[in-house]
């Protein structure tokens, strides 16, 4: 007999099984607590429910391994049972953001090239509209008029429908903004997810907590990153359908949970309403924040209330956790005086600064481009070489475009964007697409973009437009127009109406100079 091959190249029967390895492990404990529904679910009863979809997935709509599915829906159980079941069977997930308009959808899928496309009924009108491609044989209202899921789906008779995957073999196509106007569709293997969890595990992100909620959609890699860790050490997930600060507050007074994640614009939310003073905090031991340094006024809110904030730090195609500041002491004081700090990288990750033309490293104080590498990044963009060369480089690293600097503690410290994205909530937005879409209004001849400073979501997108002689049009048609081209959070705040467009001396548009205009 020859050697094994490489281990992340070997078929293996627990990749992918996190229900079925689960549930043999801790069968009684609880795995989910569904707010929406009040709820609990064992181990073993998720398992069952992922081998009764796996069951219908393989039978009734012809998928296995390798085939697509995306999903339109909000963080409900049923995506759970889509995630697990297609474990199980090596189909990949595509989830797709229900805040996106048409024209991003359709490009999306017809990237994709699903075989089925799920979404729950409140996204029916959305999806009626959308050219879906003829690669999806089957389009299923999970919970339409007759309630397909809960009559036909979890009544299919539970088979084991697990298949030996191996940890190269992709789990999810995850879509994320970028630089241009085409969104990117990063490739998620089960070897990123295993190690990501084994990252955020060892780092101590969800502590010995038992229970934790998860904040973050679904159709983002934070969704799946929070899920699946938790499940993988036997924890137990709390869910809700979407963000709210009223159910968030209750659930923390009720004692539900002693963990979770946010940006820095949802604790804002949380301290802004009403039941925040009322709320019993005792319970609650850890917030992880995400997207950008959560700012020290908030911070010292939670603080005073005895609940330590982590800032955390990754990229989707590098994680998508790579960097965590973890307390030295037991000082608060010390989350505070470090508060602008990602601090150091993840067990499991290697990091370092390099000069942006050079891609040397550079010396501790000078400012470089963050690259990182580790066993969980990302296997590229879907049918996009060019894209994934520029970066990920042949040694591994991934070049992540954030500007960051290290003190002489080792500490790292993010001090901007090296490309043109900015970071608005927690999205990640692309100024040329809003361009693209202002552009697309017959009176607009030229637009530059930018994220200003934003007290609630970090950055907020703006716009300085010139129109074409002539013409003339309102803010507020602009923004109506760029509703129904972009997701809610792209349309740009505020628009100015200039002359002429900005420029550098190299002649390319000058995004500062939007932020100094509208600032």
């Amino acid at each position: 007999m020859g050697k094994a091959r490489h281990y992340d190249d070997l078929p293996m029967n627990w990749v992918g099984d996190w229900a079925g390895r689960r549930a043999t492990l801790t069968p009684n404990h609880v795995a989910l607590y569904d707010s929406f529904t009040r709820s609990t679910y064992t181990f073993t009863e998720m398992n069952d429910r992922a081998r009764r979809v796996g069951t219908f997935l393989r039978d009734g709509l012809g998928l296995g391994k390798g085939d697509v599915l995306s999903l339109i829906c909000a963080n409900r159980i049923e995506a759970i049972d889509l995630y697990l079941a297609c474990g199980k069977l090596g189909v990949i997930l595509a989830p797709l953001s229900q805040r996106l308009k048409k024209p991003e959808l359709d490009d999306l899928l017809a990237r994709l090239a699903p075989k089925v496309l799920v979404h729950e009924n409140q996204f029916a009108s959305l999806v009626e509209t959308l050219n879906v491609p003829a690669s999806a044989k089957t389009v299923l209202n999970l919970d339409g008029a007759d309630q397909v899921f809960t009559n036909v789906v979890l009544k299919t008779p539970a088979e084991e429908v697990n298949v030996p995957l191996a940890l190269n073999d992709t789990c999810l196509y995850v879509h994320t903004g970028g630089t241009t106007a085409v969104p990117k569709i990063c490739i998620v293997s089960h070897r990123q997810m295993v190690w990501n969890s084994f990252d955020i595990l060892a780092t101590g992100l969800m502590g010995p907590h038992q229970n934790v909620l998860i904040t973050f959609p679904f159709f983002h890699i934070g969704g799946w990153n929070t899920f699946t860790p938790l499940f993988h050490a036997g924890i137990t997930s709390v869910l809700m359908r979407e963000f709210n600060p009223g159910l968030v507050l209750d659930l923390i007074h009720e004692g539900r949970v002693e963990n979770f994640g946010a940006v820095e614009a949802m604790l804002q939310f949380l301290i802004a309403h009403p039941k925040f003073a009322e709320t019993d905090f005792s319970k609650l031991k850890a917030i992880n924040t995400a997207a950008a340094p959560c700012s020290k006024s908030v911070m010292q809110v939670f603080l005073d209330k005895g609940v330590r904030i982590s800032q955390t730090y990754g990229m989707t195609e590098a994680g998508p956790s790579n960097f965590c500041y973890t307390a030295r002491t037991d000082s608060l004081e010390e989350l505070l005086t470090n508060s602008a700090s990602i601090g150091t990288s993840m067990f499991h990750c290697d990091a370092k600064i390099v000069d942006a033309q050079t891609r040397e490293q550079v010396a501790p104080g000078e400012i470089g481009v963050l690259c990182m590498r580790s066993a969980h990044n990302f296997d590229g963009y879907l049918n996009d070489p060019a894209r994934t060369d520029a970066i990920i480089d042949d040694d591994g690293w991934i070049f992540t475009g954030d500007l960051a600097v290290q003190d002489d503690d080792g500490l790292i410290f993010i001090k901007g964007r090296a490309d043109n994205m900015f970071i608005s909530g927690g999205e990640n937005v692309s100024p040329e697409e809003i361009e693209q879409a202002l552009m697309k209004h017959d009176a607009v001849a030229g637009a530059v973009c930018a994220g200003i400073p934003d007290q609630t979501w970090g950055q907020a997108p703006a716009a300085l437009v010139v129109l074409h002689a002539g013409r003339s049009v309102g803010e507020d048609e602009l923004k109506a127009h760029c509703r129904e081209h972009l997701a809610g959070f792209k349309v740009p705040r505020a628009i100015r109406f200039v002359a002429e467009l900005p420029l550098t001396g190299a002649g390319k548009l000058n995004r500062h100079a939007v932020v100094a205009v509208l600032t």
